[in-house]
């Protein structure tokens, strides 16, 4: 799909807050955890050494955003990746740092790690 440029203001605040919400580090955390395996809080929390709390609080902006969905299962809430293209984007920024990175070691004549 190709977007018409310059974008509208509409289309411009949609993508600003769909960055916003990637730009908290426990979120990209949350959906690498879900990349493997749809799991609950319970299980993130564990996983990831944080509170429930905290975690609830980050799966649920998530949701609103329309990256993870829900499910019940009983009295559990089921957490799974709603939205994979998510991946995509985090795949391009780490391909992207790396490349970054392995220029500035070869301006600097090492390696960096």
């Amino acid at each position: 799909m190709s977007l018409p440029h310059p974008l509208s203001d509409p289309v411009v605040e949609l993508v600003a807050r769909r960055f916003r919400v990637l730009g908290e580090p426990m979120r990209i955390r949350l959906l690498d955890q879900l990349r493997g395996a749809d799991a609950t809080v319970q299980e993130l929390a564990y996983r990831l050494a944080a509170s429930q709390q905290n975690v609830s609080k980050h799966l649920g902006i998530l949701l609103d955003a329309g990256l993870v969905s829900r499910r019940k299962e009983g009295t559990a809430a089921i957490y799974s990746i709603a939205d994979d293209t998510v991946y995509a984007l985090c795949e391009t920024v780490c391909d992207s740092l790396q490349r970054q990175f392995a220029g500035l070691a070869d301006l600097v004549g090492g390696t960096l790690e």
